[in-house]
């Protein structure tokens, strides 16, 4: 299917994150090279730091976040645009009242994600 209604796909909840959900817009078995998916986080919610075996391309919908990339930390609001290369270690916290909603797109492989410990 090419066009699909995004209130109609489901959402599921992202367990190592706190108040957080995804979609799977475009799924690898869609699209030949990247997958899309909308991630949710509620206020007061997150991603503890982890890497992924493959990058991510983030484009900001709505709401603001502080994102550790690396050693850097980023505050990110609408229409920002994000990439983090793969293996590097990455985390989420939401600073607003609103969710920080978000596109994230993947290229279509294997990805190994490792969650951090302090």
């Amino acid at each position: 299917m090419t066009v699909k209604k995004v209130n109609h796909i489901p959402s599921e909840e992202v367990k190592a994150g706190e108040g957080t959900t995804r979609q799977i817009l475009i799924s690898p078995e869609e699209a030949p090279n990247f997958a899309m998916r909308k991630f949710v986080i509620n206020p007061g919610g997150g991603m503890p730091a982890h890497t992924n075996t493959v990058e991510h391309e983030q484009y900001v919908l709505s709401g603001k976040a502080r994102i550790g990339i690396g050693d850097e930390i980023y505050e990110v609001e609408k229409d920002d645009v994000v990439f983090i290369p793969s293996g590097t270690p990455h985390w989420y916290e939401v600073t607003g009242d609103e969710p920080f909603e978000f596109l994230c797109l993947v290229p279509n492989g294997d990805d190994h994600i490792k969650i951090l410990k302090d």
